[in-house]
């Protein structure tokens, strides 16, 4: 359509929506709503995290969900525990709450090799899981038995030779001492024979009937015999008890005979090397190594004395004044069946850091701790000896306050 030049512009309609430009105000307000709703989104999650009303509950339980389950530290989850744990910590006036573990009379023992094993490994493991033991048992056997089983036979062997010794030299003392006597006896008998000739060489030569050539003779065999009968004595006396020829050579032989005997203790001391036994009487829990491994540092196999159970119970510092011995005690955990009864039995005298700690992220992981023992009774250490190093929550009636 054509527009007549000559009419006015205020008069046509058409000319104003042609020359009128578009409003760009709609735009932008539609870009302020943006953040508006994000802030409004964001404060409505923080206000259902915080307070949870009716409404977001009745969501959650009809969908299953859980506030904050989708992540690795949910904080709502955390945050809540918290103060459950807050507001169990003093349940009344005499209660002592605390965290607690399940263990053997005397804990677990963790039983490692012999000292002087060296790198010996695993021969053989002789006990099974739940196994009980007598102390002194062999729990296992190392592969550097047969050598050690050598040099103990060939201690033995050489303590046979030392003893063998020490019975020859004895012998042989005892033959060259009748010997002695023998060759005494014998030398008297011609020192006698010599002195009669002596006697009569000089009858007869008083009388002139024999010369003295002859005499003299006679005089010296007189004087050997006699020199024979001193020697004699001296070889005997050599042989006679006491004295220090006899009591060096025996000493000696009984020197050797002592050496071989500390020789085979000493083997057989090394022999134990290649044993692993058990300390006390007690229950074979767990076995850290297989045979032909090298036994671990930490302990191949672990013991405890499952015939009666106690809980290690860790008290915070500002709560240990409450607790005595002899107070009762009851012991909840999800795996047991029902609750166990006890008392407490002991109580240390150091302050330590806390050891047993729940699964909560936000827990207090660095608290100020005191052990307490308690000693369950017999059916609730019938119940609790398959649960060696259970996490329980211990209930300690205290009955007077802090």
């Amino acid at each position: 359509m054509t527009t007549d030049p000559n009419l006015p512009l205020e008069d046509s309609g058409i000319s104003k929506a042609i020359d009128t430009p578009a409003p760009k105000s709609t735009g932008r307000s539609r870009l302020f709503f943006i953040p508006l709703l994000m802030l409004t989104l964001f404060t409505g999650a923080v206000i259902g995290m915080y307070f949870q009303p009716p409404g977001l509950r009745v969501f959650f339980n009809a969908t299953g969900l859980q506030p904050g389950a989708g992540t690795e530290t949910p904080i709502a989850v955390a945050i809540q525990q918290v103060e459950k744990q807050e507001q169990v910590a003093v349940i009344s006036e005499g209660d002592v709450v605390a965290l607690g573990r399940i263990i053997p009379l005397g804990d677990v023992i963790s039983v490692a090799t012999p000292s002087g094993a060296g790198d010996a490994r695993i021969a053989e493991i002789r006990v099974s899981r739940g196994d009980v033991v007598e102390a002194g048992d062999v729990l296992a056997v190392l592969d550097n038995l047969p050598q050690l089983q050598s040099i103990a036979t060939s201690a033995q062997a050489n303590l046979g030779v030392r003893e063998a010794n020490l019975a020859q030299t004895r012998a042989s003392i005892l033959a060259s001492q009748a010997e002695a006597k023998a060759t005494l006896e014998r030398a008297e008998t011609t020192a006698n024979a010599a002195s009669a000739d002596l006697t009569r060489m000089t009858s007869l030569l008083e009388r002139g009937v024999t010369t003295r050539a002859e005499f003299d003779e006679t005089v010296a065999r007189a004087n050997e015999a006699g020199r024979d009968v001193e020697r004699a004595i001296a070889t005997l006396s050599r042989y006679a008890t006491g004295s220090d020829t006899v009591q060096a050579d025996i000493a000696v032989a009984e020197a050797n005979l002592e050496a071989a005997r500390a020789d085979l203790a000493r083997a057989t001391q090394d022999l134990e090397r290649a044993y692993v036994r058990a300390p006390v009487r007690g229950t074979v829990l767990d076995i850290n190594a297989r045979a032909g491994e090298r036994p671990p540092t930490s302990g191949m196999v672990d013991l405890g004395d499952t015939s009666q159970m106690t809980v290690e119970v860790e008290v915070y510092q500002t709560l240990i004044g409450r607790v005595t011995i002899g107070d009762p005690v009851t012991v909840s955990a999800r795996a047991l069946s029902q609750e166990l009864s006890g008392t407490v039995t002991a109580i240390g005298l150091e302050i330590g850091r806390q050891s047993i700690t729940s699964d909560n992220p936000a827990a207090n992981t660095d608290a100020r701790v005191v052990d307490v023992i308690v000693t369950l009774d017999a059916p609730s250490s019938e119940l609790a000896r398959n649960f060696t190093n259970l996490e329980a929550l211990v209930r300690i009636d205290a009955g007077r306050p802090e």
